[in-house]
């Protein structure tokens, strides 16, 4: 995940063309790309990074994990473990709703998008989501989950079509346009990222909650 401002992350390479600790997953997999037993993973923060290179590589039972993933997240059976939490909210009094994603590790705000006007919490729940994917393939997080508490945004996008016929946006509003390029984008990549239901009774709350309920 990234730290800062800077939205960072950081690589440890313990087996690749060249070793060390990388700033960008770029430069990462150049080293391990193609090489066979490749060892890396992704940490959050410099000092994180270091302290695992000093360390040394893991232990046999989990390299063949790490050999496929830059990610550090891994959902568990009974915690969300590391990901992007995201969620939308509507104003009852204004009418417009908007969306944002957070870093499950420590709460940052990663994004956030709107308020649109005429937007509903499905709609802004859809493009919370797109924008994670989204996000996530900009910053090299390939195996990062991402959690939402609606069931209904997470098959639309499964669906790569959001299902907007009861609260249809006007055609040409910022919304609209929102949720074309959103479908468009859907459309166009593929991505890996698991896509989870966030178990409010186990969990609480979604961290990325806008407390408006």
């Amino acid at each position: 995940m990234p730290s800062g401002a800077s939205g960072k992350s950081f690589y440890v390479v313990w087996k690749g063309r060249q070793t060390g600790v990388f700033t960008t997953w770029k430069e990462a997999e150049n080293s391990v790309k193609g090489f066979p037993g490749a060892l890396y993973k992704g940490y959050p923060s410099r000092e994180e990074a270091e302290e695992a290179w000093k360390a040394g590589p893991p232990s046999k039972s989990r390299q063949k994990r790490l050999e496929k993933t830059p990610s550090i997240a891994v959902p568990t059976a009974n915690s969300p473990g590391l990901g992007i939490a995201v969620d939308g909210a509507c104003n009852m009094v204004t009418g417009a709703a908007e969306y944002r994603g957070v870093n499950l590790k420590d709460g940052q705000l990663l994004f956030h998008g709107g308020p649109f006007p005429h937007a509903t919490n499905n709609i802004v729940e859809f493009l919370a989501l797109v924008h994670a994917l989204a996000y996530c393939q900009k910053h090299g997080f390939w195996d990062l989950p991402v959690y939402s508490d609606s069931q209904t945004a997470l098959a639309w996008v499964r669906k790569k079509k959001a299902n907007t016929r009861k609260a249809a946006p006007a055609t040409g509003s910022p919304v609209h346009d929102l949720i074309q390029k959103a479908e468009e984008w859907l459309q166009r990549h593929h991505w890996r990222n698991p896509l989870l239901k966030w178990d409010t009774a186990a969990w609480g709350e979604i961290p990325a909650d806008f407390g408006r309920k």
